[in-house]
């Protein structure tokens, strides 16, 4: 089993910033791809922004050019750097991960965003 530990949401106003971080520990033996999904009330999860162990990336297309994702495979930590944010952004943030095409999930982390 693999446990995924968020940390780093909060409140933040319009126009700020924020950096999520995922730690990823238990029997890690190859993890492929690590993500970030979100989940605002209401609606249904959806995948923020991805990056393969190799470093290659995926975005969704409202957050490209303000997020950024980043991993430390040594650390087994995926890190998410969110600039300019607005209140599209509020939501429950989930790290995901992937070894051998199995999906592990964190427990959520709550990112507000007041106008």
């Amino acid at each position: 089993q693999v446990q995924l530990v968020e940390s780093g949401g909060g409140l933040v106003q319009a126009g700020g910033s924020l950096r999520l971080s995922c730690a990823a520990s238990g029997r890690i033996l190859r993890i492929d791809i690590m993500a970030w999904y979100r989940q605002a009330p209401g609606t249904q999860r959806e995948l923020v922004a991805a990056i393969l162990r190799g470093g290659s990336t995926n975005y969704a297309d409202s957050v490209k050019g303000r997020f950024t994702i980043s991993r430390d495979n040594a650390k087994n930590t995926v890190y998410l750097q969110m600039n300019s944010l607005n209140s599209g952004d509020t939501a429950v943030y989930y790290c995901n991960a992937a070894q051998y095409n199995k999906p592990y999930w964190g427990q959520g982390t709550q990112v507000t965003v007041s106008s």
